[in-house]
């Protein structure tokens, strides 16, 4: 299968994942105002994405059990992909009727599909991408999964003021449809000999983490990986409101984020993979990396004086390229440095590591804005930031030492 192909049928599957994050995350806190819901169970509607932090518990079943008629991967993808198509459908009626519990169920099952068929994705990237595919597949992961919640959250709310919530369902179930066509159409071939296709018993799961905790370079990895975005998220979580503070509204803000920076993110994500095929993995890596300070000093910059529409529309833009070209390089490293025995599982279980690393920022930063301000918080946003990129070094001396026993 040639990497266009390969990319075009990750970009597609990953697209239909971020549909229903997209609608919870934007459009559903709006259905259920609409509905006069409170304030505070609009708030609590957040645990309905519960799956997407919890999946790493059911990985282990995703890798051991498939249908050898099916495939390894697509004995997954498609029944759930059938099933969150399915729920889409069972929407249409309970937007339409009002009914919110109904709805909140869908919600909540239309997540559960999309986090364990996300399992199988990333095990299907992980078996089917050689080395010099992980830029472009990684940059189709990214680009997906964003355009993916564009939709969901964004161009169908729009389109529902029109044709209503009941249309808004209908649209996303005809979305999702396609992905299915291009994942029945897919022929799963063994990706790697007997070692890769062989169920893995639940002893081999644990060995196989073991062994990657101790290989060569793992410990900075994994410290890495749960803070190299740290900085950023206490950053990124208390920009809006210091734009909110500066006289700006919600609109012009919505504007800057919601558009031109998906937009800027989603080059972002296409320029990270480019440079991961251009230079070794860990070098664009921390390119990325680096790259990355430019908008964050430039977000400080603004906490120190009264900034303009334009010096903040450019700062934001700059913030989500370089953050997209960061996320799809680490999505890149991630996946050459997981074990394809139990791919979906080890490529699950470090998600989970790098969703979980950014939290403590982000929860951390009103409080750190409350007590000492937003320069202080922007400041120590950066440092944490430049910290990150000492890890560089050991992780460059292990991957020299892998190319040398190679």
């Amino acid at each position: 299968m040639k990497t266009s192909g390969k990319t075009a049928l990750l970009f597609m599957l990953y697209l239909s994942q971020g549909l229903p994050f997209g609608f919870q995350a934007t459009a559903l806190p709006v259905l259920l105002r609409e509905r006069g819901v409170s304030l505070t169970a609009i708030g609590f509607a957040g645990a309905l994405a519960a799956p997407w932090l919890l999946k790493p518990l059911w990985a282990p079943l995703v890798d051991r059990y498939w249908s050898g008629k099916l495939g390894r991967r697509r004995s997954w993808i498609i029944p759930l992909q059938t099933f969150m198509i399915l729920i889409m459908l069972a929407s249409v009626s309970a937007a339409a009727s009002g009914a919110v519990k109904p709805l909140l169920a869908c919600i909540f099952l239309m997540n559960l599909c999309a986090a364990t068929q996300d399992i199988a994705v990333d095990g299907l990237a992980v078996d089917i991408l050689k080395q010099e595919e992980l830029g472009p597949g990684n940059a189709a992961q990214v680009a997906g999964y964003k355009m993916g919640m564009i939709l969901g959250g964004g161009i169908l709310v729009w389109l529902a003021g029109r044709t209503g919530w009941g249309g808004l369902f209908l649209t996303m179930a005809a979305v999702a449809a396609l992905p299915l066509i291009f994942i029945l159409r897919h022929r799963e071939a063994d990706p790697g000999g007997p070692d890769v296709s062989a169920r893995p018993k639940p002893s081999d799961f644990l060995h196989a983490l073991a062994a990657a905790l101790r290989s060569p370079g793992a410990i900075p990895f994994l410290v890495f990986l749960a803070t190299y975005k740290t900085g950023e998220a206490m950053i990124d979580m208390m920009f809006k409101p210091f734009l909110v503070d500066c006289g700006f509204g919600a609109q012009q803000i919505g504007l800057w984020v919601g558009t031109w920076g998906m937009a800027a993110s989603l080059l972002g994500s296409v320029f990270g993979g480019w440079l991961a095929t251009r230079l070794p993995i860990v070098q664009a890596l921390f390119a990325a990396a680096s790259l990355r300070l430019i908008p964050l000093v430039a977000e400080l910059w603004l906490s120190t004086i009264s900034p303009t529409i334009s010096q903040v529309a450019a700062v934001t833009v700059a913030e989500h390229f370089f953050g997209g070209m960061l996320t799809t390089a680490l999505f890149a490293y991630m996946m050459s440095r997981v074990d394809k025995r139990i791919g979906a599982t080890h490529y699950t279980i470090l998600a989970a590591i790098e969703v979980l690393g950014k939290s403590p920022g982000s929860w951390a930063s009103g409080w750190l804005a409350e007590h000492f301000g937003y320069m202080e918080l922007f400041s120590l946003g950066v440092v944490l930031s430049v910290l990150v990129l000492f890890l560089y070094f050991p992780l460059r001396r292990q991957n020299k030492l892998q190319q040398t026993e190679v």
